[in-house]
């Protein structure tokens, strides 16, 4: 008789619990197994010469950041490094993008993302890698996502003969506001892919600590610009005055409060008789924030008409497309825990909180199953404690071996546990 899936089995056993029974030993999943696969990694990823390898490809990446859509020479590194593991893959995608495969090129089809880009930022932290591009910085640790990919590749090249399945590594153009997600996607390099798995790193957490939730994790968002134009005497500075106001009002007065919402405006600028506003808008919904949009729309364009002005609104739908809400499958979230309780230990392992950042992962979550946990990297002896897309963000390396060790198992874990569904 076959076994149960590893995945079915923790439903399984859930629900068991439940209702005050334990489920018998022989239905219990094999926690020894998954606890070598786990440790061996974990010691792989360790070794010395490995953890070298993966700082100084991190370090590499650190020295020189590409801003969107720019990440010509960290995919022509992601590319070299492929090359010398003999993995196959497509280049270019989305414009600078890189997607790779391992295993046996059929199905199942399971993916990873790394993003590659680089924020806008001047580097404040004096250390020996510091970015040499003046303006531009990796603060959002997309440098170590990268390393850590690369790294679980490296792991699961040297155990490809195990993989019952396909394993995709997609390294994304810009994340950081021009939702490269979606343009991977628009490709079609990931038709057939069933599941998706993304870490971030996390200065919140300790190094050595992952979290994430099932369900909703992060919020859909999009950005607004407005111009309101007056006759003179001061009517479009009084105009705007009152369609901040309105704008205000709309989470306090119209949103769910068990539902998260946010409008801010970030910026008002008076330019002769006209006033350009602009903001941002959130929800942990899709629909709420398309109903945001529509009431903005509203209030921006019909407010003004009453103190005898006009208005114009963008979404700046074209440039800035609106980031849908990322939710984390359940079983997917399950097969992450699972695995990092074996690799960390129970205790290193945290339910998030539902949280209003916002990343293109969201797209990916819309086509599959997917899930995305945080891994943590504070270490204040080190420095590595300032919060993302700070300049002066640090990262505790210590998090590059775990990252790259927890990826490998879960793509085994997952092939074999899909595997094991199509056979039974």
């Amino acid at each position: 008789m076959a076994s149960l899936p590893v995945m079915t089995v923790l439903i399984l056993s859930g629900l068991l619990s439940l209702t005050g029974l334990r489920p018998s030993r022989a239905s219990t999943p094999p926690e020894n197994s998954i606890g070598h696969l786990t440790r061996e990694l974990l010691a792989s990823a360790r070794d010395p010469t490995f953890s070298d390898w993966l700082k100084r490809t991190r370090r590499s990446i650190h020295e020189r950041p590409e801003l969107a859509f720019q990440e010509l020479n960290t995919s022509q590194l992601i590319r070299r490094e492929l090359a010398i593991l003999g993995l196959e893959h497509s280049w270019p995608v989305a414009r600078t993008g890189v997607v790779a495969s391992l295993g046996t090129g059929l199905k199942p089809f399971f993916a990873f993302r790394a993003e590659m880009d680089a924020l806008p930022l001047q580097e404040l932290v004096d250390w020996e890698h510091k970015s040499k591009h003046d303006g531009k910085m990796h603060a959002c640790g997309h440098d170590a996502h990268v390393a850590m990919l690369l790294g679980a590749a490296k792991l699961l090249q040297e155990r490809k003969h195990e993989l019952k399945g396909t394993v995709k590594f997609v390294f994304q153009p810009a994340e950081e506001g021009q939702a490269g997600a979606y343009h991977v996607l628009q490709e079609g390099v990931l038709e057939g892919v069933s599941a998706m798995f993304t870490l971030h790193v996390d200065a919140k957490l300790p190094t050595g600590a992952i979290a994430s939730r099932p369900g909703p994790l992060l919020a859909a968002s999009a950005r607004f610009m407005a111009r309101i134009q007056g006759k003179g005497d001061g009517d479009a500075i009084l105009a705007a005055s009152f369609v901040i106001q309105g704008l205000q009002l709309l989470v306090s007065r119209e949103a769910d409060p068990l539902e998260g919402r946010v409008v801010s405006v970030t910026f008002v600028k008076a330019v002769g008789d006209s006033v350009d506003l602009g903001g941002t808008l959130r929800s942990m919904t899709t629909e709420g924030l398309f109903y945001l949009s529509e009431r903005i729309k509203e209030i921006i364009e019909l407010q003004p008409v009453v103190h005898g002005c006009t208005a114009e609104i963008d979404f700046m739908y074209k440039d800035r497309i609106p980031y849908p809400t990322t939710v984390n499958d359940e079983q997917m979230y399950m097969l992450g825990k699972m695995v990092g309780e074996s690799m960390l230990g129970e205790a290193n392992v945290h339910l998030s909180s539902m949280c209003m950042a916002a990343d293109d992962f969201g797209f990916y979550s819309q086509k599959m199953a997917t899930a995305d946990f945080s891994i943590g990297i504070r270490n204040e002896t080190l420095g590595s404690f300032h919060p993302l897309h700070s300049p002066h963000f640090f990262l505790d390396e210590q998090v590059l071996p775990l990252g790259a060790a927890l990826q490998a198992a879960i793509a085994i874990v997952h092939l074999n546990d899909q595997v094991s569904v199509l056979q039974s």
